[in-house]
């Protein structure tokens, strides 16, 4: 298998040139930080060696053997514990989460360029982290004070992953069709239901996991107007922040992905018992809205993946045009023969794929400078004018670019 290089003097010149690195360290936010090209330069080569060294000599390994599940729950492929350790022990999981629970700090764009590598080095342990992200986002702008601490320090850590509990077996992506029922019970709310296609809904390489689960209380309204949020641990958490029993939540089987076996995509079963207790995010009926914030990160950084994997397939078709040996130089009739990277049509292949992953990470780059403006600036109509692009431009990355490339190649 093709070793995994991260390119980052493109990811450089990306952030510094197109996205405009200074725009986002002149906000008031990033001034403790000293964000500069310097400190982006040493955090890139730092997550080159994770992501080369680390991560990609697993991903092939990860995904010829794949999870397995037990009684005791998702037991994880070999070495992904260790690398996980590896990867929160950096303190890579908060490099872009708040200072106030634990994080670095840093901006959207340094996020995005490691997100990047992640994924090209082994995106069946990337897509961990990347759901762990958007949790810790949808319970830092719509939980309360006590949700945030309580969950927010050990999540942005990577202590405890989270993880997006939308899809229903009989509902698919008809979110109106759920039928997850959550029933009050004192200071809390009893879960009943199954959640399909849970991207790292059980594993063992962290002592918990906070499961975001849209259900209905018994009288919300039909439709999406009734779709409510709720926090479900895997294991309880005590007001100190220590662990308490297991909660009635575990996976039931594990879902087959190409290329990405190494990562569980669980169907989890919540209330096989006495139900499963739950904490309500926000109000009631409002889950859906809470449910974009996490739903809107997840759509940016799989349009990221995509970059990713094109990344990683430009570098293998390379080193591949450069052993494959075959015919003779152009016009030539005899001679040695030579590695098709020497045959024009070729080097116009591989140039278009690597300008298609150009132009996708200046796009994706761009959008990750607008979330900076849109979270951090102090003016907020200009928050506003930055969100707009965001918005417009999340579902661009997402669903244009790597069809558009594959389309060119054929």
């Amino acid at each position: 298998m093709t070793a995994y290089f991260a390119p980052i003097r493109d990811m450089q010149f990306v952030i510094n040139e197109l996205a405009d690195l200074s725009k986002v360290a002149a906000l008031p936010t990033f001034a403790e930080q000293e964000v500069s090209p310097e400190l982006l330069e040493a955090v890139l080569e730092e997550a080159a060696k994770l992501a080369t060294e680390v991560l990609a000599p697993i991903n092939k390994s990860g995904d010829v053997q794949g999870v397995r599940i037990d009684p005791t729950g998702v037991v994880s492929a070999a070495g992904f514990t260790e690398a996980y350790r590896s990867f929160i022990d950096g303190g890579w999981n908060g490099i872009g989460s708040p200072v106030e629970h634990g994080g670095q700090g840093l901006p959207e764009l340094f996020n995005t360029a490691t997100q990047e590598m992640w994924n090209s080095a082994n995106m069946s342990f990337a897509l961990c982290p990347m759901l762990n992200a958007g949790a810790i986002e949808a319970i830092s702008r719509a939980g309360s004070a006590e949700q945030r601490a309580l969950y927010l320090p050990n999540m942005v850590s990577g202590e405890w992953t989270g993880t997006m509990n939308l899809t229903e077996p009989q509902a698919g992506s008809d979110l109106s069709a759920v039928r997850t029922r959550a029933v009050p019970h004192g200071d809390h709310y009893r879960i009943f239901g199954q959640k399909i296609f849970i991207t790292w809904g059980d594993h063992d390489m962290t002592e918990n996991t906070i499961h975001l689960v849209l259900a209905r209380t018994p009288d919300a309204p039909e439709g999406v107007k009734g779709i409510s949020l709720f926090i479900v641990p895997k294991f309880l958490v005590n007001p100190d922040g220590s662990l308490g029993a297991r909660n009635d939540v575990h996976a039931v089987s594990i879902e087959h992905k190409l290329g990405i076996h190494a990562s569980p995509t669980c169907v989890m079963a919540f209330g096989d018992r006495d139900g499963a207790i739950g904490y309500l995010v926000g109000e009631e009926n409002k889950g859906l809205a809470y449910m974009f914030i996490m739903m809107n990160e997840a759509r940016f950084k799989v349009g990221l993946q995509g970059l990713a994997i094109a990344e990683r397939a430009y570098q293998a078709a390379r080193e591949y045009a450069k052993d494959r040996v075959q015919g003779r130089p152009a016009g030539a009739k005899s001679g040695d023969r030579i590695a098709i990277i020497h045959h024009p049509d070729v080097r116009r292949m591989l140039m278009t794929m690597k300008a298609q992953n150009e132009a996708m990470r200046a796009l994706a780059y761009v959008i990750a400078m607008h979330l900076d403006l849109a979270r951090h600036h102090p003016d907020s109509a200009i928050r506003q004018t930055h969100q707009a692009r965001v918005d417009l431009l999340i579902p661009v990355v997402k669903a244009g670019p790597p069809k558009s490339a594959s389309k060119s190649l054929r």
